[in-house]
């Protein structure tokens, strides 16, 4: 299914997503920085761009609930797709509730379960993107209106290369 929110021919979502992913992904790179090294700053940075990654996510994810309505129901892509929404919005809380606990203290200098919460929030974010690259390239969503929305997955034994589209 082609994506139904575009801009210049092309869909929003993913445009978006590269942004909070690459903030959000930053923010930990900054928190093991500054367990590395004590250097004030690095909790700082890590602290705004958690900010800046959820108000990114945010936006992204309107983008994504108008794509993934528009995907048929009863298929695997929605199904996909629900998981992948669903495991973002965890992102997204774990994150924030990151940022919450960091922003009542000096310099914003996060705590341990601060911290815990941004490594869980990339891990998890790291599976919700493949799950979101299994719609794309695998289920074809976003691409073509002919995609194969109930394509296997491409772990599966029988995913020898990408579907072919129906018609071709």
């Amino acid at each position: 299914m082609e994506s139904r929110a575009k801009a210049m021919g092309h869909g929003i979502h993913p445009i978006l997503i590269v942004f909070p992913l690459g903030l959000l992904a930053t923010s930990v790179i900054f928190d093991i920085l500054y367990l590395i090294t004590d250097r004030t700053g690095f909790q700082i940075s890590a602290a705004y761009t958690i900010g800046a990654g959820i108000i990114g996510g945010l936006v992204a994810a309107v983008f994504g609930l108008i794509d993934w309505r528009a995907i048929p129901a009863g298929t695997r892509a929605k199904r996909v797709g629900a998981a992948h929404g669903l495991g973002n919005v965890v992102v997204l809380v774990l994150f924030a509730v990151s940022w919450l606990l960091r922003r009542s203290e000096e310099n914003w200098d996060p705590n341990a379960l601060a911290l815990i919460c941004s490594f869980a929030g990339i891990v998890l974010a790291g599976v919700t993107g493949w799950l979101g690259g299994e719609l794309v390239e695998r289920l074809g969503v976003s691409v073509s209106d002919e995609a194969g929305v109930n394509a296997p997955s491409s772990l599966s034994r029988r995913s020898a290369g990408r579907p072919r589209a129906r018609g071709v």
